[in-house]
């Protein structure tokens, strides 16, 4: 038992040092994710509302019109029939107006901006014209916290590190030493097959503890992202992830030949998660017919999981049916792997 720990750890400590002296891997494990935070944090963070753009087309009682749509929430200009049409084919113009007796909105009702701006122009000209409120009402504008973009976006770009670190930095790694004929030299040694494989799932489990904090940290120093819930829970979260998919890309890795399939089966593997997992926009914008299978990936999981605790301060309970999805994928990739991987 005390060999095979010291196996273990000798190997796990290896994968360690060869991490640290690759620099493009660093960059990649590190580098990235927070310059992709970066880019996607200042061109979606929180901007007051952008006027809606209007065209009017231009003719009798077209002045009229554009002195009253005119306002901070509505940018109107008069534009001739065909540039006003142009206009809104381009999307330069959410609507056009076109004055009469009734006046004429023009619009595509399969854009959510061209119906906000079919509203707002409705509403001035109805007030214009004398309508009265049916009844009162105040505004009350707030700013809640997980509300923004960045909010959203922060734990899905963990979740995606968490699953291309898994499996890039195990897939790829072995099959790359089974081109080099490593695996086959280390087959020599007196080690199993669990511990050599175990090593690397360890090795992406150590680093968890340092990428989690580095990425979350740079969130709340660069846009204020703050964790409403439990840290440890958050953590012990990102390391169930880790385990994951680095048992995924074992897997993966347990048949190829050479790089260039490994690269083709991780790809075919990551890139349907990587659309429709929840990273970058919510998975509700996919058909109700999907979702089933859209929860049973990893990924959605654990990118769910991670949104509750960050944004909605959830506890262990409110999280228990991602962690069961993901331990199932983390038992049967590893033992999968483990009983199909192939030294030569």
């Amino acid at each position: 038992m005390t060999e095979r720990r010291s196996a273990l750890r000798e190997l796990t400590m290896a994968r360690l040092r060869l991490f640290f002296r690759e620099p493009s891997t660093v960059f990649w494990a590190f580098g990235f994710p927070l310059l992709l935070t970066v880019a996607l944090g200042v061109a979606f963070r929180n901007r007051p509302p952008e006027p809606s753009n209007v065209a009017i087309e231009a003719g009798p009682g077209a002045e009229r019109l554009l002195s009253q749509i005119s306002s901070p929430l509505v940018k109107a200009r008069i534009e001739d029939a065909a540039a006003a049409a142009k206009a809104l084919r381009s999307g330069k113009a959410a609507l056009v107006v076109v004055p009469g007796e009734p006046c004429t909105y023009r619009y595509d009702e399969t854009r959510p901006e061209a119906r906000l701006a079919r509203i707002l122009v409705d509403d001035v000209l109805q007030r214009a014209a004398g309508r009265p409120d049916a009844f009162p009402f105040a505004d009350e504008r707030v700013a809640e916290a997980g509300a923004r973009y960045i909010d959203f976006l922060v734990p899905g770009l963990v979740g995606l590190n968490l699953m291309s670190s898994g499996m890039w930095g195990i897939g790829y790694s072995i099959v790359e030493m089974r081109t080099k004929k490593l695996v086959k030299r280390l087959l020599a040694t007196p080690m199993r097959k669990s511990d050599f494989l175990l090593s690397f799932v360890l090795m992406r489990a150590l680093f968890v503890a340092i990428e989690v904090p580095v990425l979350f940290g740079f969130g709340w120093i660069a846009f204020g992202v703050r964790v409403s819930g439990s840290p440890l829970l958050l953590l012990g979260l990102c390391f169930l992830g880790a385990f994951t998919f680095g048992g995924i890309g074992l897997l993966v890795a347990s048949r190829a030949q050479n790089t260039q399939t490994v690269g083709g089966l991780m790809n075919l593997v990551m890139m349907p998660m990587f659309i429709a997992s929840g990273v970058f926009f919510s998975t509700s914008n996919f058909p109700d017919g999907m979702q089933p299978l859209l929860r049973a990936l990893p990924l959605t999981a654990l990118n769910d999981a991670l949104r509750a605790v960050v944004n909605d301060g959830a506890v262990a309970s409110d999280v228990g049916r991602p962690m069961l999805v993901l331990s199932a994928w983390a038992a049967l990739s590893y033992a999968t792997a483990l009983r199909i991987f192939r030294w030569l």
